[in-house]
Formats: structure tokens, C-alpha cells, sequence
């Protein structure tokens, strides 16, 4: 299997290149990151055809490593049209939507984790893959469990989605306990070890609203049934409830290699040893005051046009801004609602996407 990899250093990428190491699948491209010396250690041992850095600069560090290389956001276009048999964007951020576009185009099957791309785009890239006869793939935990679940039913048939949420580094605190948390605090999930930016977006449930609208565009159900539900084990990922009153749910270990590897082949299972502990379970109805985060985030897949963008792009930036101590947890939500609070709808293109996602992040980073 020839695998194109985008963000090849990150969380995902981590744990995907752990699987094609151990399957012996091929890395035939991959894109790398700010931390070179990790990057430099990816190419020697994978021997990747292509590959993708960040900076002009940094091409010479990889000089007799790599005949193809390519550069910064051009080069990631670039890589994603090489044609393979499957393409995992693990890229975090807006920065991963138009490598999905450019694999969609080539008619390249996407595993995708780049929940930006669905959420500001999803109508556009749904469409687009369906076009070119394209499979997306879920990598999320949650949306894999969905997937499963729904496997061989009638989509007629499906009442609701139940999407499960640990609740975060803060899920046992009140409102009034998150003044002054810290980035450490933040930081320190209790279930899962992620990435900074998903981390952040779990602690404050912005992540959970931004796959209640990958759902939807995913297996194109109403928002209406799809519902946010605390369970702070994270043993069932997601249940999906029937007309006859029957639910079905997929439980599963605390490792994302999981769904990546679910994801890579296509739906199909092979074999891979990490056995569950069942615990008792336990289940929240989600509270929109204590996360109003997810409430802004579902609003905004329901107005859909280019609240999505504005919703992910404010967010990223306003994360950035706590990661870096400028402003304190509980600003991202302000910050994000004044975007959504001042910016009139409209249904965009992918130009206009592009330039309101620069435009959030000029405003609120001051062109950082």
C-alpha cells in the first residue's frame, strides 16, 4: 500500500507512521514540520519518494535524502496530487483544507483528520468527492465509531447519533474554577494524548462541536439528530439509536492507532492487540452553559455558508493566543463570539474561505 502522509510530525502522524512501520506499508510522500531533526530521522528511515518542508531553507537539510521535495503550502498541493493508493491528511488546521481539495481532484481515497477541511468546507468537499467518485475516510475516534456502527444498515432507519465527549482537562470544574487554569493545566487530558490545539478544543468542548459537524457532513444526517453526550470513561466512542428503538455502539480502547488503522484499510479489520478494560459506564446530557463553545459551534453548522470558517479560524487563532499566555481560557469564547456575532453570512467559494480565514487571523493575531 503506497501512503501519502501530510504532517508527518504531528500526534496522528506519529502513530500513523508506528503503523506503516509495523504493516510494512510504503511511505511514498510525507509532509514535515518545525521540529528538523524528527524530520530528518522520518526521511532516512522510510526512504519516502517525495516530501514536503516547511521553509526554502530548511531543502538543503534533506540533500541526498530526497530527490522530489517540495515547499511550504505550494509543496503540500503539490505532494497531495501524487497519485496513491490511499492519502491520511493529519495536518492541524486550516492549512489542511486545500491539500484535501487537491487530492480530491486527483482522485486520490483520503483517511482524514483534518477536521477543518469538513468544517469550513464540507459542502464543497462532499460534493467535490462524490464528483470524482472519491472515499473520505474518518480518522477521528468518534466518526470511525459511527462509521462502523452504521455499516450495512438502512440509512432510513437511523434515529440519532450520539457523538461521546470525555469533557476535557476541566470537565470536574465549574465555570467559575477556569479564570486563571494554566496552559499545563489545559493541557493534561485525562484520557488522551493529542496535540496542543485538539487539547485545548477539548478542555473547552469546541472540539465536540466541530465533529457534530463533521458528522453531518460525513453521513449527511440533520443536525437535529445528532447529539453531544458526556462519558468521561472515552470506552464508547459513539452509539447510533434506530427506529426500532435498538442502539448500536463501538467501544474500543484510549488509541487513536485504532481508527487510523481502520481508516487505512478501507473499512476492513486486521489484526492489532490492545485489549479493553471494561469499567462501569457513565453518561452526561451536555451543558451548552458550561460549554458554550459547543452551542457556538453546532449554531454555526446549522447557519452553514461561512460561519463554519469564521467559527474554525477565530478559534485556531484565539487558541494560539492562550497557548502563548497572551489571554486566558475562557477569552477564546469571547473572541469567538464577537467573529460570529459580527460577520454576516454569506455561501462561499473557496477563494472566499481562504480570504476570511486570513482576514480572522490578521484581526485577532494583529497580522502575526
Amino acid at each position: 500500500m503506497n501512503i501519502i502522509l501530510l504532517g508527518g510530525t504531528g500526534s496522528i502522524g506519529s502513530m500513523s507512521l508506528d503503523l506503516i512501520r509495523d504493516y510494512k506499508y510504503n511511505l511514498l510522500g510525507v509532509s514535515l514540520g518545525t521540529n528538523l531533526d524528527r524530520s530528518i530521522e522520518i526521511v532516512k528511515e522510510f526512504k519516502p519518494t517525495y516530501i514536503c518542508v516547511r521553509k526554502a531553507s530548511d531543502k538543503a537539510l534533506f540533500s541526498g535524502l530526497c530527490e522530489n521535495i517540495f515547499i511550504g503550502d505550494e509543496g503540500l498541493k503539490e505532494l497531495a496530487k501524487i497519485k496513491c493508493d490511499i492519502l491520511l491528511n493529519a495536518l492541524s488546521g486550516s492549512i489542511g483544507l486545500i491539500p484535501t481539495i487537491e487530492a480530491i481532484n486527483a482522485k486520490n481515497d483520503i483517511a482524514l483528520a483534518n477536521k477543518e477541511s469538513l468544517v469550513m468546507a464540507g459542502d464543497i468537499i462532499m460534493k467535490l468527492a462524490k464528483k470524482n467518485n472519491v472515499n473520505i475516510y474518518p480518522v477521528d475516534s468518534e466518526h470511525s465509531a459511527i462509521w462502523q456502527a452504521i455499516k450495512g444498515e438502512d440509512y432510513n432507519t437511523i434515529n440519532k447519533l450520539y457523538i461521546t465527549a470525555s469533557g476535557g482537562a476541566f470537565r470536574d470544574k465549574k465555570r467559575n474554577e477556569l479564570e486563571n487554569v494554566t496552559v499545563n493545566e489545559a493541557l493534561n487530558h485525562p484520557n488522551w494524548s493529542m496535540g496542543k490545539k485538539i487539547t485545548i478544543d477539548s478542555a473547552t468542548m469546541m472540539n465536540k462541536g466541530l465533529e457534530v459537524i463533521e458528522a453531518h457532513h460525513l453521513f449527511n444526517i440533520p443536525y437535529k439528530n445528532i447529539v453531544p453526550v458526556l462519558h468521561k470513561e472515552s470506552v464508547i466512542h459513539a452509539l447510533v439509536s434506530f427506529n426500532d428503538s435498538n442502539i448500536k455502539a463501538i467501544l474500543a480502547p484510549h488509541d487513536m492507532k485504532l481508527p487510523i488503522l481502520y481508516a487505512l484499510n478501507r473499512g476492513s479489520r486486521i489484526n492489532y492487540e490492545n485489549k479493553l478494560n471494561l469499567t462501569t459506564l457513565h453518561f452526561k446530557k451536555m451543558s451548552f452553559k458550561r460549554f458554550p463553545l459547543l452551542k457556538y459551534a453546532i449554531d454555526a453548522g446549522k447557519k452553514g455558508g461561512i460561519m463554519p470558517t469564521v467559527l474554525t479560524s477565530s478559534n485556531e487563532a484565539a487558541v494560539k493566543l492562550f497557548l502563548d499566555g497572551k489571554i486566558k481560557i475562557l477569552d477564546i469564547e469571547t473572541i469567538v463570539y464577537n467573529e460570529l456575532s459580527n460577520t454576516k453570512n454569506f455561501k462561499p467559494t473557496i477563494d472566499d474561505i481562504i480570504r476570511v480565514d486570513k482576514e480572522i487571523r490578521e484581526r485577532i493575531l494583529g497580522g502575526k
